[in-house]
């Protein structure tokens, strides 16, 4: 399920890690990215799945200058990060987990002033200013402070920024954390809209259907490593059914493991805790099958549902991917 050449960072990839690791010392060291390799191709938009505290952000960080490495090498664009953090920069784009815009400055002044800052004449940073307020329908909120603005509103106006210089990598650090749903949708469309303008995006998230919705490829994360790395579909295929029965129980799910795995259809059965997972090849007839041997055991409710991203992560960690 993985593309990458162990050998050596690829010609042609415009991100390449290899042997990546970080470990914050102190009295217990920890281990926030272990032995991490990876290829992102131009144009593609990327997605490093897992839950809090799977190394996610440590990885971003040190692909955008922000964070150094223990051991490995990290490329964007051909350029050593570590070796060459300021070229590298002019490269990349970084939408942080957090609002970073200058609560000083209006919308219009944060665009305008980033595009300086990386070079441009104020008459080129002008023009750039006015075409991503156009772009991103910010422009009649371009004398506006980030004070006054939405979260989804806020987000934009950090995409728009982040892009002005036109960097060759977008990175995106969980960029719908404490948006509203029609805000989070917003954001998925603007960054479609980026990937058809042919820029790389490169984004963490913990939203098994941002991810599936978006990333044309994703690495599933867990412990500073990664654990599996495809597309979403050719994951989700990998679970090897088409119905997930998940069950909960009022009682211990245990007794029903070896007698639900004896039925006709079933793929593979998953216990997490009193929750009870029945993955199926086909759903004909095992319904009322299931329903009757799970009622002695306090059925007190049933989801019927497709494979998911969460799916392949409970098969690799036999945990709920939010924990």
């Amino acid at each position: 399920m993985t593309f990458q050449d162990q050998t050596g960072p690829s010609q042609s990839a415009i991100v390449s890690l290899r042997g990546l690791r970080k470990v914050y010392e102190g009295k217990q060291p920890v281990t926030a990215v272990d032995n991490i390799d990876l290829d992102v191709r131009p144009g593609q938009i990327y997605g490093l799945l897992g839950p809090n505290g799977a190394g996610k952000t440590t990885t971003i960080s040190i692909c955008t200058t922000r964070a150094l490495p223990t051991a490995g090498t990290a490329m964007i664009a051909g350029i050593d990060v570590v070796r060459n953090p300021s070229m590298a920069r002019k490269h990349i784009g970084v939408v942080p987990q957090y609002n970073t815009l200058d609560r000083a400055c209006t919308i219009f002044e944060n665009i305008h002033f980033h595009c300086q800052y990386f070079g441009f004449s104020s008459v080129e940073a002008t023009a750039r200013t006015r075409q991503l307020l156009e772009q991103f329908h910010l422009t009649e909120r371009s004398s506006a402070y980030p004070s006054e603005l939405s979260g989804g509103l806020a987000q934009r106006v950090q995409i728009a920024r982040a892009i002005a210089h036109r960097p060759s990598v977008l990175f995106l650090d969980e960029p719908s954390a404490g948006l509203d749903p029609q805000s989070r949708i917003a954001m998925w469309d603007a960054v479609k809209r980026l990937h058809e303008e042919g820029i790389t995006v490169v984004l963490t998230t913990h939203y098994m259907e941002e991810a599936d919705e978006l990333c044309d490829r994703l690495a599933i994360i867990d412990h500073g490593r990664i654990l599996v790395e495809d597309t979403p579909e050719a994951l989700k295929n990998s679970v090897g059914a088409e119905t997930i029965y998940e069950l909960d129980l009022r009682d211990d799910a245990n007794d029903l493991l070896q007698r639900f795995a004896q039925m006709n259809g079933v793929a593979n059965v998953e216990c997490t805790g009193k929750l009870l997972r029945v993955l199926a090849h086909s759903s004909d007839g095992l319904l009322s099958e299931i329903v009757s041997s799970a009622q002695p055991f306090g059925l007190r409710d049933m989801r019927i549902t497709q494979p998911t991203l969460e799916t392949v992560f409970i098969r690799l960690t036999g945990r709920d991917l939010r924990e």
